[in-house]
């Protein structure tokens, strides 16, 4: 299960190598946060990308939004230097850090965004309290996190295929409903409960269930076995396999994953979350 310090070697590299590929795969997610970003966020002013990856939210949110100053954050120096170089010249900046460091040097800030990029924290009082703290009172935050992993059949189809019992980390003493990992914000109680305890307010949850592709092109089903040895749940089993272990995993996914071609790609679900809620009055 991914956290927050593999982003920083083995993981970001990885995102890194296959930015084009992880983009494809979020696209319904990021048309579905772009589109809710759009409503709230303010014409001027400064705006923050938390866990910014290679980029996207925060490029997109520049055209639509000019006359926004955007920073875009990431713990993974390979996944900031695809950000740079994708980036319009003074349209957007990308810096290495996290929203705890990080977000105290940018404030006071009109607008927080992120996608898929607070799942997490090693405490997320503590970063969730930290990004209140940089913004202005009532500005919005706008981010998407994964439901229960049980809704999202991009793993648990997965998971099946190759009989893989998914790793969970354990939970904080202090916070026993959390695990930072991909599914760490799937409870909208919790999601609600984290938010108010850190100083926001007006929290909303909108559940959508969009489009997950894995594989496309000449070779959809090889496509999607190259992106699923390297990204997402089978990656760490298929490493770890001897080779004829892993052939035989191999075989079983493309078996699963041949059904699974619609209009010419691999396609899976991906059950999400977009939350939305404004900073509260500071502390007196």
């Amino acid at each position: 299960m991914t956290r927050a310090a593999d982003w920083v070697a083995r993981v970001g590299d990885v995102w890194a190598d296959e930015w084009r590929r992880t983009e494809r795969a979020f696209a319904g997610i990021a048309a579905t946060l772009n589109a809710a970003i759009d409503r709230a966020a303010p014409s001027h002013g400064y705006a923050a990308d938390v866990g910014c990856g290679a980029g996207s939210t925060a490029l997109s949110l520049s055209v639509v939004r000019p006359g926004l100053r955007i920073t875009g954050l990431d713990l993974s120096s390979s996944l900031i230097d695809v950000a740079r170089r994708r980036a319009v010249a003074g349209r957007c900046d990308f810096q290495i850090g996290d929203a705890v460091a990080a977000l105290p040097l940018l404030a006071p800030l009109d607008l927080l965004v992120s996608r898929h990029g607070v799942m997490f924290f090693a405490d997320p009082v503590a970063a969730f309290g930290a990004m209140r703290d940089a913004v202005r009172v009532d500005a919005p935050l706008i981010f998407s996190c994964f439901r229960a992993r049980a809704e999202n059949d991009w793993a648990t189809t997965i998971d099946q295929a190759i009989d893989a019992q998914p790793s969970m980390p354990a939970p904080l003493p202090a916070l026993p409903a959390y695990a930072p990992g991909p599914f760490a914000l799937a409870d909208p109680a919790f999601i609600t409960a984290l938010l108010d305890r850190a100083g926001w307010r007006d929290v909303t949850l909108a559940a959508h269930d969009v489009d997950y592709v894995i594989g496309a092109g000449d070779d959809p089903v090889g496509d999607a076995l190259s992106f699923c040895r390297r990204i997402g749940p089978a990656a760490a089993p298929l490493a770890a396999a001897d080779p004829a272990v892993r052939a035989d995993l191999e075989n079983r996914l493309a078996a699963m994953l041949a059904p699974r071609i619609r209009d010419g790609a691999v396609t899976f679900t991906a059950a999400i979350w977009i939350v939305s809620a404004r900073a509260g009055k500071e502390a007196s």
